[in-house]
């Protein structure tokens, strides 16, 4: 810490901008991403407790709400797994997370089936495939693993309409399907239930084909889900335009009472992030004034971020300048700044700071994509960009994004990055 203060005087940095605090960023993190809030989900309440903790610490850093209440309230539909989420193929019980995941759209399931073998050659034969029907009727269709690599475009789109039958068709007779994967197991969060249940299933976890499972999968699905944003600000110097910070709170949740998603660095990092920000706006009074959102409801499809645009608490047009935080824990191998090319002056001089006072290894330029919260403040033209931090641990959408193995690697540098290019503006 030392050090890295000298630095900074060296360099020319403010020194103000060292109110960043590496401790509180890892306090953030380990408690988001306890069991306390059982990965931030949709089970248990879990995005409410975690709104609740932010809602605090905006209270505790001195943010103001800009109504009587930082929570902006919106609701969703959502399906959820809460109960068992077992399942055993032949004699093998399958580790949940570890060897298999539920697709998150699954309905309730229980019972011990027989299988049905699906190769990839039987799906790109509709004859064949329209016998293979006729035998599935209360069976698990269990379709063979295969390398997107190996076939053409064509050939994809019909492997990925099937498997879009199994799970949504009402003519599927099938009781389910399982899905053998070489693939790393990446889960997700659905608003809608699908028709029949899906599994995904390591390769390794199981024989080829299995020749019988049996499963138990409770699953509840929740029309009007009680949802919320966070949001609060920092009066500046100028209060006609506003700099915004954002970062979304949720997560996965559970699989099941038992499997729980932390989410340590998506998003548990970009929240460490924003409340240091807050910290360091809260006693270095910022040109513009500041305001900060933590979305509920990305992980759903953004929905958090659509509803505040929809029904925003200040002038979207006075936003000067957004960013978004998601996946801030690494940073081994740099920072991808999304919409850079979009914002090239923009993006420009903040290279540019990188390279001056040489705090991250790259900065690494991308166009507009719709994969985070920004994309919603894209729709309604108000500049921004989405950084997420590269290299590091490989964790994503799994059990194993925890707060333990996380680093924080170029956090601080990251941090002092986002004040210099900020208080630029």
């Amino acid at each position: 810490m030392k050090r890295h203060f000298l630095l900074l005087i060296l360099t020319g940095l403010s020194t103000a901008c060292f109110t960043q605090d590496l401790a509180y960023a890892r306090d953030v993190v380990d408690r988001l991403a306890s069991k306390e809030f059982k990965g931030r989900g949709y089970v248990g309440n879990g995005d409410g407790l975690a709104a609740n903790y932010i809602a605090k610490e905006f209270e505790k850093i001195g943010l103001k709400p800009f109504k009587k209440s930082y929570i902006q309230k919106f609701t969703t539909s959502v399906n959820t797994h809460p109960g068992a989420a077992l399942l055993t193929v032949d004699s093998t019980r399958l580790k949940p997370g570890v060897d298999f995941l539920a697709d998150p759209g699954s309905p309730s399931v229980f019972g011990q089936f027989p299988t049905l073998q699906v190769k990839i050659s039987y799906i790109l034969n509709l004859p064949v495939l329209r016998g293979l029907f006729r035998s599935a009727h209360e069976k698990f269709m269990v379709v063979d693993p295969f390398d997107r690599n190996d076939y053409t475009k064509e050939e994809l789109a019909k492997i990925d309409d099937f498997i879009n039958f199994l799970r949504f068709h009402p003519n599927n007779v099938a009781a389910g399907s399982i899905l053998l994967s070489y693939d790393k197991l990446t889960w997700s969060a659905s608003t809608s239930q699908y028709l029949r249940p899906t599994f995904t299933v390591k390769v390794d976890s199981t024989t080829v084909p299995p020749k019988y499972v049996n499963v138990h999968l409770d699953n509840v699905f929740v029309d009007k889900y009680k949802s919320q944003n966070v949001i609060g600000y920092i009066e500046g110097q100028n209060a006609d335009s506003l700099v915004v910070f954002v970062a979304h709170y949720d997560h996965l949740g559970m699989m099941g009472s038992e499997t729980i998603f932390p989410g340590a660095n998506d998003n548990a990092s970009g929240i460490a992030m924003l409340l240091n920000l807050a910290k360091h706006y809260s006693v270095n009074k910022p040109k513009y004034s500041t305001a900060f959102i933590a979305f509920g409801g990305e992980e759903l499809g953004l929905l958090g971020a659509k509803y505040f645009v929809e029904k925003p608490l200040f002038d979207l047009e006075k936003i000067k300048f957004l960013i978004n935080f998601d996946i801030s824990g690494t940073g081994d191998e740099g920072i991808q700044v999304v919409n850079g090319s979009v914002y090239q002056e923009q993006f420009d001089r903040l290279s540019a700071i990188n390279k001056k006072y040489s705090l991250l290894s790259q900065v690494k330029i991308r166009g507009a994509a719709c994969n985070s919260d920004h994309c919603m403040f894209d729709s309604k033209n108000v500049p921004n960009f989405f950084i997420y931090t590269l290299g590091g641990i490989q964790a994503y959408h799994d059990i194993y994004d925890r707060a333990e193995t996380l680093p924080l690697t170029e956090f601080e540098d990251y941090f002092t990055l986002m004040v210099e290019f900020v208080d630029g503006l």
